[in-house]
């Protein structure tokens, strides 16, 4: 079996799963980081589809990068500019081939937490 990367987005301060952020995955090589995907969170704060599917995945370094300032500008919560949290960047390893990893982000317009889950 191989192993497979998702995520979601969880607001936590209006308690309901986060709708429209854009998501982008980069792999962090000897060169920098390279963009490998990227996703919109559905209306389960979710990516339809793993972000980093079976086939695509290998061990290694990553990094999420949460566009959640748009988010909060539609949302009400932005406050004023420029915003204490516009883009979130995750940076996290992978070192097991074959397991679900599964990185999501609780947000707050002025936090925010993240979490190995299942």
């Amino acid at each position: 079996m191989s192993g497979y990367l998702t995520t979601h987005v969880l607001d936590t301060a209006r308690g309901v799963p986060a709708q429209g952020i854009r998501i982008v995955l980069f792999r962090i090589g000897d060169a920098g980081p390279e963009m490998i995907a990227q996703a919109v969170t559905n209306h389960d704060g979710r990516t339809d589809t793993p972000i980093l599917p079976v086939g695509a995945f290998e061990t290694g370094s990553y990094e999420l990068v949460f566009h959640a300032g748009d988010y909060l500008r539609a949302t009400g919560q932005a406050g004023a500019e420029p915003l204490f949290l516009d883009t979130v960047p995750l940076r996290f390893g992978i070192s097991d081939p074959a397991a679900h990893y599964h990185v999501p982000l609780l947000l707050s317009p002025f936090g925010y937490s993240t979490y190995r889950g299942s």
